[in-house]
């Protein structure tokens, strides 16, 4: 299994933000959900594997090749979705045959009408007349048309009803069963994520605060509710971070079986990808 993504050092600093060497790391076959509140540097990474942020330092390499070096062999392989729908208001999803086919040399026309029929979409109405989940499911079909093997998502499900998201989520796991697929997928919806991710990458700050297996996260981070005696006999080094209230304090702890085992009198819960977030972006170090 080949990685499709790779990120090693990435840096960009401007006003008053920086990324600040983003490692990031998407095998085959996967898919990496992309966290963080806003201003973390979700979209600036993203941009920065399009090309359209010069990196300041680091390496970015798409399907293997550098993506300033080797940018246009690199780019017909990716398809992207933003959070809004680029295509005019005036056009019809049949005009994009005529628009995309000459800039992708792979655009298959029958496999976008394919899509157009999967989804529902009416190819002679116009873009203006459709919903938001209308247009992100054109976005996909026109994204997915020119058979990439990279799928960059920014916020494509953010505001979309469960029903249209769940569709959509069905079509990423079809995506990724050949194993030279792989999508990037920057989203808020953590529940989302928690159903289709494999991995998980968080970005706090423009710094990865954590980046590991989906599964793994899920299954060994864990909260700790205590009062703040008990919080005071727990060793810093046994917790990632900590919030405390009026009502008592809770802690993340990053293995659920070794803390209840060296501390078996408390009860340690286990925590969802927004439970992590919250965490992260308003507790405290321990």
């Amino acid at each position: 299994m080949k990685n499709c993504l790779e990120i090693q050092g990435l840096c960009k600093s401007f006003g008053d933000f920086a990324l600040d060497h983003v490692n990031l790391t998407i095998p085959g076959g996967t898919i990496m959900g992309l966290i963080g509140e806003n201003g973390a540097g979700k979209t600036t990474t993203i941009k920065c594997i399009l090309n359209l942020l010069h990196r300041d330092s680091g390496t970015i390499t798409i399907l293997g090749n550098d993506n300033l070096a080797g940018e246009r062999a690199a780019k017909l392989e990716v398809g992207v979705v933003l959070d809004e729908c680029f295509f005019h208001d005036t056009l019809r999803p049949k005009d994009l045959n005529r628009i995309l086919g000459p800039i992708y040399p792979t655009w298959d026309n029958r496999l976008f009408a394919d899509y157009l029929k999967k989804f529902q979409l009416p190819e002679g109405k116009y873009i203006k007349e459709f919903s938001r989940g209308m247009k992100m499911k054109l976005s996909l079909s026109a994204a997915l048309a020119h058979r990439p093997k990279l799928l960059i998502l920014d916020e494509a499900t953010a505001g979309l009803d469960p029903v249209v998201r769940d569709e959509i989520l069905d079509e990423f796991l079809n995506f990724i069963c050949d194993e030279d697929h792989a999508i990037l997928i920057s989203s808020h919806i953590t529940s989302d994520l928690e159903k289709a991710a494999d991995y998980i990458t968080y970005l706090h700050q423009g710094r990865v605060a954590l980046s590991e297996a989906k599964d793994d996260i899920l299954d060994h981070y864990g909260r700790v509710g205590c009062s703040a005696a008990d919080l005071k006999l727990i060793d810093p080094s046994d917790v990632l971070r900590v919030r405390k209230g009026s009502f008592g304090c809770e802690a993340l702890v990053a293995d659920r079986g070794a803390f209840h085992k060296k501390y078996p009198k408390l009860m340690v819960d286990k925590i969802s990808l927004e439970d992590i977030m919250l965490f992260v972006g308003k507790g405290e170090d321990a």
